[in-house]
């Protein structure tokens, strides 16, 4: 398979903020995740975060946020 990398927003409830949870994409897959930009206050977070790794790696960790309460929204891939 072909290296991809996915832009994605992430927003984080106020109880996943202090949990490291894009720490944890970078050790459960095989992707490496690159913070473009965040926001982050004590309600929720905000990170528009790019994915980059084999299309099947970079699918499990965005699997890997939603079921981790993460909201994902896709911008783009390439």
């Amino acid at each position: 398979m072909a290296a991809i990398k996915q832009q994605i927003y992430c927003t984080f409830p106020k109880e996943k903020i202090r949990d490291p949870v894009l720490y944890m994409l970078g050790k459960k897959f095989n992707v490496i995740p690159n913070i473009r930009g965040a926001t982050i206050n004590d309600e929720m977070g905000i990170v528009f975060l790019e994915l980059e790794g084999e299309a099947d790696e970079v699918a499990k960790a965005v699997d890997y946020l939603r079921t981790s309460q993460v909201r994902v929204d896709t911008v783009k891939s390439g």
